[in-house]
């Protein structure tokens, strides 16, 4: 019986993986689109786009890993089906219970890790992407400024700069500046170093020398300076902004409500968010136990099992809107708490009702000899 139960956990797994990874990579690769602009008008590096949207995918796995598992479980359950295992194993005396508990296992697992990756990896993700996404809008030292390219600001302020130093300073500094109607005027200085004001960024030229024309007189006039600064005009976007609700730990959700700062609108969001955590990671088991329960129950059929599988199926599409809809009202209206919960315990009940009925022993009860007929339903 061990060996059946790993064979079939087994399958599970790796079709879980499969899925999972299909629907990841399409899923990345449709998020990355919001971030190529990034690339081409920020110029940041391949490899910090590759860890922005990297970041991105723990969240994504809490959100996919219970439709893959059902995908999974209600794959291999299906093929055993067709391929006459099923049949064997309950000719030989094994019951809908026995079968059903690879699944159970494998939605356990993944719900323990659900769990860790709710409260653990997508908190300190999210933290760590939205630090990132500041440093890229307002980093315009290393970010925007390229060794060795001319880049173009706003204003008509276009900058070039040969090389960044490790101690945040730059050098070969070439500042062409046209934004003043009247004038014209090209600063060049052997080095300098970007710094941040209320105002926005500012760079501190060093040793250098300004060039100036006058567009209506067309008077050349030029200056050496020991030091000179050039505002970019762009007021500076504020600070990082305060932690969402992802990046906030379980108590300090669970017990908004002993935060006088927040808002009742706040204050429902987060516990919302706090038994989230709780309720998602079970959707791994819920909807493992939904996509097999139909399969071993349910009469064979030589000609396929396309109604139990179109009744698995929609019964769980109804069961991940009910929890979205009922997140949506309980962010509102923490009476429609209990309903997140009332989601997931009927449809587990109901399973684990409709496979005692072929195995009463599971509730203590003396198990019924039920012959095996044989016969196959057309």
């Amino acid at each position: 019986m061990k060996k059946l139960n790993t064979y079939i956990a087994k399958q599970i797994f790796i079709g879980f993986a499969l899925v999972s990874f299909s629907l990841m990579s399409i899923i990345w690769l449709t998020q990355s689109l919001r971030f190529v602009d990034l690339i081409t008008n920020k110029g940041i590096a391949v490899s910090l786009f590759a860890k922005l949207t990297s970041l991105l995918m723990p969240r994504i796995f809490s959100i996919l890993s219970p439709i893959s598992l059902f995908a999974a479980v209600l794959f291999v359950y299906n093929r055993m089906l067709s391929d006459r295992e099923l049949v064997v194993m309950k000719a030989a005396g094994i019951s809908p219970w026995q079968n059903a508990k690879p699944a159970i296992f494998v939605g356990l697992l993944m719900a323990v890790f659900n769990f860790y990756n709710l409260n653990t990896l997508i908190p300190a993700a999210e933290s760590e992407f939205k630090e990132l996404q500041w440093q890229v809008k307002n980093d315009v030292s290393h970010l925007m400024f390229r060794e060795g390219e001319f880049t173009t600001l706003q204003n008509n302020l276009t900058v070039f700069i040969s090389s960044h130093e490790k101690d945040g300073s730059i050098r070969g500094i070439l500042i062409n500046d046209e934004r003043n109607p009247k004038t014209k005027s090209t600063v060049s200085a052997e080095m300098g170093r970007i710094i941040y004001t209320e105002k926005g960024p500012r760079i501190i030229l060093v040793h250098g020398s300004r060039q100036e024309i006058d567009r209506r007189t067309q008077q050349f006039t030029s200056i050496t300076f020991d030091r000179y600064s050039v505002d970019f005009g762009a007021k500076e976007t504020s600070n990082r902004k305060e932690a969402g609700v992802r990046e906030k730990t379980l108590s300090e959700l669970l017990f908004a409500a002993d935060n006088p700062e927040l808002s009742p609108k706040d204050v429902g969001r987060y516990v919302v968010e706090g038994n989230k955590r709780f309720t998602t990671p079970l959707l791994n088991v819920v909807f493992a136990l939904m996509a097999c329960t139909g399969l071993l129950v349910g009469n064979f059929n030589r000609r396929g099992q396309i109604k139990i599988v179109s009744l698995s199926v929609a019964a769980m599409i109804v069961i991940q809107a009910l929890d979205l809809s009922f997140g949506n009202l309980a962010s509102k209206h923490l009476a429609w708490l209990p309903a997140i919960y009332l989601n997931l315990l009927i449809p587990f009940g109901s399973c684990v009702y409709l496979l005692n009925c072929y195995c009463p022993a599971f509730f203590g009860k003396k198990k019924k000899n039920v012959p095996f007929s044989g016969e196959d339903n057309e």
